[in-house]
């Protein structure tokens, strides 16, 4: 007697025994109690979930001597001859051979005779979606309408081919993955009937390897029963599918985590003297720090080790590291084919874990986000800040964060380049001493005082517009070049300033383009606004504006819109005026040339509107 291969020979037989498919087996079992059967069915799903098994049991169901229920007896003649694939009413088509218009043309002429032996007559249609164009608007009719006693049931894994015409003539029926305890489970089920030894390990890489799919799972355990001999080791089974162990993915975990790069290349090369496939390595280091993040943000999730010790990497690795580290392997993973070789592109992406690795004093990693620095690192901060003359160091402070002089004055603030008033002979070489290194894992000091004149002095800033070199108030930038100053006269002048102005761009640009000038005096600009043009005055585009106008009309600039008696006078509408005149006398000398008239009065030739241009047109 020849060998059944485990797949068929464990293929469920009712309803019962399907494993993951509860949705499913729930509806069909209550239409077929309640008799509200209907006429055709469509089942997707990836490969070996049970999308044939399905129908096969439904046909069984509808055709039982016993008669039509949610549970067939098995053991009459109908059943028996559905279970070994010799029912004649029963009629598996595969649409991957049978592509064509002919072939389901012969089975709408033979869908119309009464069943031979059952009560319905079955047609399952495999791999549905491999049918042609025609074929399908062939069998739409029949499909809408069938015979009383015609069922089709369909089965695809791509229901995305499908004519949306075929897909609203059937109660579909999406069939989901099998997690991996659902596929172990039923493996060692199966091990137990055929009194087979097998290691929990060997049985959770099978069940991993199957990728969802039971019918896979089964083709792997027949493989790893006549690879082992008859008894499933992890070792062998793991030899087998070319995975590796889980105790080197955690051994390399352990030598980024402690920064040992030559302990991280000795494991990569210990692990190509198996020759793995480097791609599932990267999988298995993604799962492995998965896991470690789950241990590590929730914190009563049951999290199982497989090799890894989870336990000592979550303690010894900050958590937004290990987001980077699996972003790494994921990319990684994807890139891999374009690495030089397999084993390059892996070993480049565990050295850029390795290179991402945030460490600070002896080896330990830093605070998160570098908020903190250590001792030494400050001091050497610090000294390196006192070595600069004190105007670059000035110049050379971070825009965001205060300055804070030891027994500096309040009298007197002058705006520096972070806009943080200080005292006016604090601006001198000798009155800036260098910082102090402050004790490790404080920050800054920063008197209250001052704190609260820096929140002000910034508000105002913003509120004026100033631009970040800002002047002080004897009329000098912060390092100490005279700002300049001009005073807009007339119109005329005001648009010479926008003209020339070329840091003036976006919005800014069109805000000053479109307003008119009515007056400029004592650091106060006037200019107005048509209603047309009321949405260009947003709060941010006239801080811009101020920014870009202060090294012509000097800084602590301030801008104000109000009324004016004539609209009209924008260096745009001035623009638009020019370009209309330019416009006009174009047109006035082409239609005056006379080779233009000749052309008109004697050919019939004429002018097409809005084709002439100046020359002088951008």
């Amino acid at each position: 007697m020849s060998y059944l291969v485990l797949a068929r020979k464990w293929r469920p037989r009712r309803f019962a025994e399907l494993v993951g498919q509860e949705h499913v087996v729930k509806a069909l079992t209550n239409a077929l109690d309640s008799g509200r059967v209907h006429h055709a069915f469509l089942f997707t799903g990836t490969r070996g979930v049970g999308k044939t098994t399905i129908a096969r049991i439904f046909a069984k169901s509808l055709n039982c001597e016993q008669g039509t229920s949610a549970d067939p007896c098995g053991e009459c003649a109908a059943c028996k001859d559905i279970d070994a694939g010799r029912f004649i009413d029963l009629l598996e088509i595969d649409a991957a051979s049978n592509t064509g218009v002919d072939d389901v043309r012969e089975v709408i002429d033979n869908a119309q005779y009464m069943p031979s032996r059952g009560r319905v007559k079955v047609y399952l249609i495999d791999e549905v979606h491999m049918l042609s164009k025609s074929a399908f608007n062939a069998l739409l009719k029949t499909l809408e309408e069938p015979p009383g006693h015609v069922k089709f049931l369909l089965a695809t894994t791509d229901p995305q081919k499908l004519p949306v015409t075929v897909l609203s003539r059937c109660l579909q029926f999406n069939l989901k993955r099998l997690d991996e305890a659902q596929i172990g489970g039923q493996i060692e089920k199966i091990l137990a009937a055929e009194g087979i030894d097998a290691e929990p390990g060997a049985i959770r890489q099978i069940a991993r390897g199957a990728d969802g799919s039971l019918r896979d799972g089964l083709s792997l355990l027949d493989q790893a029963i006549a690879y082992t001999g008859g008894r499933l080791d992890a070792a062998a089974v793991a030899a087998m599918l070319g995975t590796v162990d889980r105790t080197r993915v955690g051994a390399l975990l352990a030598a980024l985590a402690d920064g040992d790069g030559e302990r991280l290349l000795a494991e990569v090369a210990a692990l190509s003297e198996f020759s793995p496939d480097w791609g599932g390595v990267l999988d298995a280091l993604s799962e492995a720090l998965h896991r470690v993040q789950v241990r590590q943000l929730v914190a009563g999730a049951e999290v199982e080790g497989d090799g890894v010790d989870i336990d000592r990497l979550a303690s010894a690795i900050r958590a937004e590291v290990i987001q980077l580290w699996y972003q790494m392997a994921i990319n990684g993973r994807r890139d891999l084919g374009y690495a030089p070789s397999p084993r390059a592109g892996f070993e480049m992406t565990v050295l850029r874990m390795l290179a991402f690795r945030p460490a600070g004093e002896d080896g330990d990693e830093a605070a998160p986000s570098g908020r903190q620095e250590s001792a030494p690192r400050r001091a050497a901060a610090a000294s390196t800040a006192g070595a600069q003359s004190p105007p670059a160091a000035v110049a050379n402070r971070s825009a965001d964060r205060p300055i804070d002089r030891p027994g500096a004055g309040q009298d007197n603030p002058l705006p520096t380049a972070s806009g943080v008033a200080a005292s006016p002979d604090q601006a001198g070489p000798t009155a800036s001493p260098a910082p102090q290194a402050e004790p490790a894992g404080e920050t800054p000091s920063v008197p209250s005082s001052l704190t609260s004149r820096v929140e002000s002095g910034t508000q105002t800033d913003a509120h004026r517009g100033l631009h970040p070199d800002s002047a002080g108030a004897d009329g000098t930038h912060a390092n100490g070049a005279a700002a300049p100053s001009r005073q807009i006269e007339d119109a005329d002048d005001w648009h010479a300033v926008v003209d020339g102005l070329q840091s003036l761009k976006g919005p800014a640009r069109l805000l000053a383009e479109h307003a008119v000038f009515v007056a400029h005096a004592e650091g106060v600009l006037r200019l107005a606004l048509s209603d047309q043009d009321e949405h260009l005055q947003i709060p941010m585009t006239v801080e811009q504006l101020a920014v870009a106008l202060a090294p012509a009309l000097g800084e602590g600039l301030q801008i104000r819109f109000e009324t004016a008696a004539r609209l009209d006078d924008s260096l745009h509408a001035r623009k638009a005026r020019a370009r209309d005149e330019r416009q006009a006398a174009a047109e006035e000398a082409f239609l005056n040339d006379p080779d233009v008239q000749r052309l008109i009065s004697q050919h019939g030739a004429r002018v097409v509107p809005d084709s002439i241009r100046p020359l002088d047109d951008a």
